[in-house]
C-alpha cells in the first residue's frame, strides 16, 4: 500500500483543476487537511465576512469529499508545526500544496521545508492564478510594475493552461488522523449573528461557483456597458468564488474564452488585475500596508487616533452614515451582504480618502474585515490605486464626485435599496436629497467643492 499523501488546503477549496489534490490522488491515499493559523497573518487574519465563508466553504467541500468516501481533516495552530507533526503521526511521503504568495505563507512553506523529516518532502503547483508571479516579464526582464503594459503581455500568452478534472478516484487512508469539529471554530457570528444577510446574498463551495459561471456566460456580453451601473448589477459575483479557490482561473477563462464580445474583453483585464495584484505583493510583500509613493502622511491624513472628531467621521463612513446616498448605499451593502458593486467600492474609497482625507489603510483594513472576497494583493493594489499612493495609481488630484456619479451611473434604485430613509424620493431628487426632505438621513458630513479643496491643499503640502 502506497503511503499516505497530505493535501494542504488554504485557498484551494475545490476538487476540479486542484493540481496539488489531483497529484496527490495519483500518488496514494489522500488526506486533505485545512488548518486554522490565524497569528501567522497578523493584521491581515481572516476578518469577519471572510469567516462566514471560510466556514461555509469547508462546510460544501466535506460535503463533497464525503461523497468520494474522503473527508477534510480540520487542525488548528501553527500550520508548519502542525502539518510536519501530522506527517509523522501518518506517515506522510509528501505534503502537496498549492502556492500561496501572502507574504505570511510563502514564509510558512519556508519553514514547513525546514520541519519535515527526511522521509516527507513539499511539493508545491500552480494554480490559483493564470500564471504565476515573473512568468511575464518587461524587455529586460524585470517584473511588471504597471498594469496595463503586464496585461497586454499576459494577453499574449493566454489562454491558460487546460484545467485538470477531478481526479477519477481519492483513496482513503487506512485510518484517519484526528480532526476539530468545524463548528468549535467559532467562524460563524452568533450574539449577534449579524450574517443573515450573507446567507440570503450567496451560495458557497465549488457548485455555487460553477452555477455562478454558467448564469455569467449567459449574460457576460452586456458587461462592459453595464458593469457601472450598480442597480442592474450586471457583475460576474465571482471573486469570493476565485478568492476562496472554489474555481480557478483558468476554468473561467476556458469557460468564456471563446465569446466575440466586449462585455469578455473587459472582463478577461480584470481577471488578469488579480495576476497583477499578485504580481505587485510578490515585489512588495507589504504593499497593502505601506504607500509606494513618497509624501508627508502627517500633512496629508487626517488620523482618527488623532482626536475624537476625526474618529466620528470615519465611523460615520463605515456605517453609512455620511449624507452621502451612493457612498451610505455601498457601505451598508458591504455590511449586510459581505460584497459592493466594484462602481460603488471605487466612490466609497475615493470619498474616504480625499473628502474625509482619512489614511486609505483605515478603508483597506475596514473593507478586509466586511468582504467576502477580500484578497491581500487585491486590496491592497486597489486602496493605493485610488489613494493616488501607489507603484501604479490613480492621481490625487482626480477626485471623484459621488453626486455625479451616482447620477451617471443611474444608481437610484441601489440608493432605495440599500437607503430606505430615501425610498419614496424620485430620480431627480434622491442622488442629492433637499436637506429639508432629508428627514431622519443625515445631511452632508461636507460639501462636495469644500473637501475637493482641502484634499488639493493638503495635497500640495504633502508633497512640500
Amino acid at each position: 500500500m502506497a503511503k499516505p499523501q497530505i493535501v494542504w488546503l488554504r485557498r484551494d477549496l475545490r476538487l476540479a483543476d486542484q493540481p496539488a489534490l489531483h497529484a496527490a490522488a495519483q500518488a496514494g491515499p489522500v488526506i486533505p487537511v485545512y488548518i486554522l493559523d490565524d497569528a501567522r497573518a497578523g493584521d491581515h487574519a481572516y476578518g469577519g465576512a471572510s469567516k462566514v465563508w471560510l466556514h461555509h466553504s469547508l462546510e460544501s467541500l466535506g460535503k463533497s469529499l464525503g461523497a468520494r468516501r474522503s473527508r477534510v481533516v480540520l487542525r488548528e495552530g501553527d500550520a508548519p508545526q502542525v502539518l510536519a507533526a501530522l506527517a509523522d503521526e501518518v506517515g506522510a511521503t509528501c505534503i502537496h500544496a498549492m502556492r500561496h504568495y501572502e507574504p505570511w505563507w510563502k514564509e510558512a512553506e519556508d519553514e514547513l521545508r525546514d520541519a519535515l523529516g527526511e522521509g516527507c518532502k513539499l511539493c508545491l503547483y500552480d494554480g490559483n492564478y493564470l500564471l504565476p508571479p515573473g512568468s511575464v516579464t518587461t524587455n529586460s526582464g524585470d517584473p511588471y510594475k504597471i498594469y496595463t503594459p503586464f496585461s497586454k503581455s499576459m494577453l499574449e500568452v493566454m489562454p491558460p493552461r487546460d484545467p485538470l478534472p477531478e481526479p477519477e478516484t481519492i483513496h482513503s487512508p487506512d485510518s484517519w488522523p484526528g480532526s476539530d469539529d468545524l463548528a468549535n471554530w467559532n467562524l460563524l457570528p452568533t450574539r449577534p449573528d449579524w450574517a443573515g444577510g450573507i446567507r440570503d446574498f450567496w451560495e458557497f463551495g465549488e457548485g455555487a461557483a460553477h452555477d455562478r459561471l454558467d448564469w455569467w456566460a449567459d449574460q457576460i456580453a452586456d458587461y462592459d456597458e453595464g458593469r457601472n451601473l450598480p442597480s442592474d448589477d450586471i457583475t460576474s459575483r465571482l471573486s469570493p468564488h476565485l478568492q476562496w479557490g472554489e474555481i480557478s482561473p483558468a476554468q473561467v477563462w476556458h469557460a468564456l474564452k471563446d465569446k466575440r464580445s466586449t462585455g469578455w474583453q473587459t472582463f478577461a483585464k480584470e481577471v488578469i488585475w488579480r495576476d497583477y495584484a499578485q504580481n505587485i505583493i510578490d515585489q512588495f510583500p507589504d504593499y497593502p500596508r505601506d504607500s509606494y509613493r513618497d509624501y508627508d502622511e502627517r500633512t496629508l491624513w487626517r488620523n482618527p487616533k488623532a482626536g475624537h472628531l476625526i474618529e466620528q467621521d470615519l465611523e460615520c463612513w463605515q456605517r453609512g452614515m455620511t449624507g452621502y446616498p451612493v457612498v451610505d448605499a455601498g457601505m451598508r451593502q458591504l455590511w449586510r451582504t459581505g460584497w459592493m458593486h466594484n462602481r460603488v467600492r471605487m466612490i466609497c474609497a475615493s470619498f474616504l480618502v480625499k473628502h474625509l482625507l482619512i489614511d486609505w489603510r483605515y478603508g483597506e483594513q475596514w473593507y478586509w474585515d466586511c468582504l467576502v472576497d477580500a484578497d491581500y494583493g487585491n486590496n491592497g493594489v486597489n486602496w493605493q490605486w485610488i489613494s493616488g499612493t501607489g507603484v501604479d495609481s490613480n492621481m490625487f488630484s482626480r477626485i471623484m464626485a459621488p453626486l455625479t456619479q451616482s447620477a451617471k451611473f443611474s444608481a437610484a434604485d441601489y440608493i432605495r435599496e440599500y437607503v430606505p430613509e430615501l425610498a419614496d424620493m424620485d430620480d431627480d431628487c434622491i442622488h442629492d436629497p433637499p436637506d429639508d426632505r432629508r428627514g431622519g438621513y443625515p445631511v452632508k458630513m461636507i460639501g462636495h467643492r469644500e473637501a475637493r479643496e482641502r484634499a488639493l491643499e493638503a495635497y500640495r503640502s504633502a508633497k512640500g
